[in-house]
């Protein structure tokens, strides 16, 4: 987010208490297997510790300081801090059983959309919660990527408004599937996004929910 730490409980709360349509968090799993929200695959960028979370253990991430003092999230301390509906993004294709145990275990069937870079992902949530909604996320991409989500039985794809083409959202669309776009956080983002007739935004500021008929 790009008015709090991104990835921490702050930044969830306060989009949530924005109103934002949808929050977005990012999982990977720690050492001893526990789902924890970061963007990063090592905590270097987002903390003042260094090396892979893969590395860590609850307890040591519990240590570092991810900003303004906050410590690195857990999915279920976000599940239980916002209400809004969640964006879940699996950074770690192995996260997908465990996410789909906590989804059971939260009953989050109705709140949660699924997402990912890695079909595999898609594809064993698919086989695990088949009823959850799933995007396909892509940042280097071709009309290809429209056949990729259907093979993982995707409803939407979340794509890099940098290479986002017409041609490529109109496929989309007549396909079935539904849009959205990353990330959006000027007037001129927002404006293509529009003359594309996508569905949705993602956006690193709040307030932007404020100018647009749409965001997510």
């Amino acid at each position: 987010m790009g008015v709090e730490p991104e990835n921490t409980l702050r930044s969830f709360v306060r989009a949530d208490r924005e109103g934002m349509d949808a929050i977005e968090l990012d999982l990977h799993l720690s050492k001893d297997g526990h789902l924890v929200v970061m963007h990063d695959p090592d905590v270097d960028r987002t903390t003042d510790g260094q090396g892979a979370i893969a590395d860590f253990t609850l307890a040591e991430l519990r240590e570092l300081d991810a900003g303004r003092g906050e410590r690195v999230p857990t999915f279920d301390e976000v599940v239980e801090a916002v209400r809004g509906r969640l964006q879940v993004e699996i950074k770690d294709a192995a996260a997908a059983q465990a996410l789909a145990d906590a989804m059971t275990a939260h009953d989050l069937a109705g709140r949660v959309e699924v997402l990912s870079f890695h079909d595999e992902a898609l594809t064993e949530m698919r086989r695990l919660l088949p009823d959850v909604p799933r995007v396909l996320v892509a940042s280097h991409y071709g009309l290809g990527v429209v056949e990729r989500a259907r093979e993982v039985g995707a409803g939407m794809l979340s794509l890099n408004i940098r290479r986002l083409t017409l041609e490529l959202a109109d496929l989309a669309h007549e396909s079935g599937l539904r849009v959205i776009a990353w990330t959006v956080n000027t007037p001129e983002e927002l404006k293509l996004a529009r003359g594309l007739g996508l569905q949705g935004v993602v956006t690193d500021f709040p307030g932007m929910k404020h100018t647009v008929r749409f965001t997510a």
